[in-house]
């Protein structure tokens, strides 16, 4: 499974990856994006992953304004 993590503090990230490759080791973690700039661009330049988690208030914005700017053909948790 391919996933992209869109979270901005890094103790979050960690514990969230931890977590994901406990429960399937295969998981590969395509990036970990900490702003809505970043993320938009990322989802610009790259196939879709098969799952992406969200957090909500990211460093410059909240991560609903990236539905904004582009679309996001993934499942998002």
């Amino acid at each position: 499974m391919r996933v992209l993590i869109i979270e901005d503090e890094d103790l979050a990230v960690w514990g969230l990856i931890s977590k994901l490759q406990r429960l399937e080791p295969a998981v590969e973690i395509l990036a970990t994006l900490d702003t809505v700039q970043t993320a938009v661009a990322w989802f610009r330049e790259n196939p879709a992953p098969d799952l992406a988690f969200f957090d909500i208030q990211l460093a410059d914005g909240l991560s609903f304004e990236i539905f904004e700017q582009v679309t996001v053909p993934c499942p998002i948790i």
